[in-house]
């Protein structure tokens, strides 16, 4: 029918619940009034106890209604079914949105990661500059140097030409002793040069290797925390699973179980086999019956009705 909702039986079951209290004292007076031997007294009640007999059956009729109660009950198993689907998407809205928070954290951390090791190349560059600055001050000196025995060179040559359209000729010995002079500044000056080369790149080699160094272990600590946050995944996710290893000990009657899905990481054998039961099933991305097999454990949803959920808890 179509009145057999939640709410229109409801407000039949508390107008009943009224008269029926009513009818309960009347029939109280009924006997206090017979006991008495109060005539006028108890046809009073009994006339106001009929009649609110007659209107309890007048409110309670359409309870009696053929198909009213199969009615009532499955609009009230549609309202419990929608306030379960409303508390499912309530509950995923509140995981979707932990989650989208969680991996915002860890964009945040990934950007402060990067920012941390931008800044500690510069700090690597910076004493790596520093500590080579003094080697290249020395090779430009020494650069300077040759520069200027270049140049005395070069003004040597200008004054001679002078000289000599005057008629003016310094004897060989003294170019001879100026040549002299200066190819053993050159070689000086080369010597200290290749010096200088060597102890920068003795220098960039140590750095190079500090740097390196310094970059392995800022990997490993990196891929320390990969670790443990895979791990502490893996626990929860085995928990989820199997239940808390604190509440089932291996020697639990769950351990066959676990056994028999972890059988791939003891043995090839399961595992091709395993392998070849799950490539059975391979499909492309954009297949539309069916999806990519998941990377990890496919963890269970929430409950959809009573039973299950009394069996989950």
């Amino acid at each position: 029918p179509a009145a057999a909702s939640p709410s229109s039986a409801r407000a039949v079951a508390v107008a009943a619940l009224g008269r029926v209290a009513r009818v309960t004292a009347l029939c109280r007076a009924l006997r206090l009034s017979e006991d008495e031997g109060d005539e006028p007294g108890w046809a009073r009640a009994r006339e106001e106890a009929e009649a609110v007999l007659r209107e309890l059956r007048e409110v309670v009729r359409p309870l009696q209604e053929p198909g009213y109660g199969e009615a009532l009950r499955r609009k009230a198993e549609r309202a419990r079914k929608r306030r379960l689907r409303l508390q499912r998407r309530k509950h995923e809205a509140r995981a979707a949105k932990e989650e989208e928070a969680a991996r915002a954290a860890e964009r945040e951390a990934k950007c402060i990661q990067e920012v941390e090791e931008k800044n500690r190349e510069q700090e690597l560059k910076a004493a790596a500059d520093s500590v080579l600055s003094e080697v290249r001050k020395k090779q430009a000196d020494t650069k300077r140097m040759m520069d200027v025995l270049r140049g005395l060179e070069k003004l040597r040559k200008l004054r001679k030409e002078a000289a000599a359209r005057k008629g003016v000729c310094p004897p060989p010995s003294a170019d001879e002793a100026f040549e002299n002079q200066v190819e053993s500044l050159k070689t000086l000056l080369k010597t200290r040069t290749e010096l200088y080369e060597a102890e920068e790149r003795a220098l960039r080699v140590m750095l190079e290797g500090e740097q390196e160094e310094e970059r392995k272990r800022e990997i490993e600590k990196k891929q320390k925390k990969e670790r443990e946050k895979l791990l502490q995944q893996k626990l929860e996710m085995d928990s989820k699973l199997f239940g808390d290893p604190a509440e089932f000990p291996l020697a639990h009657l769950l351990q066959p179980f676990r056994d028999y899905y972890l059988q791939a990481e003891h043995s090839v054998a399961a595992l091709i086999q395993i392998r070849h039961e799950w490539d059975q099933y391979l499909v492309p991305a954009d297949h539309p019956e069916g999806s990519c097999i998941p990377p990890g454990w496919v963890l269970p949803s929430l409950p959809t009705n009573d039973t299950w959920a009394t069996a989950v808890r």
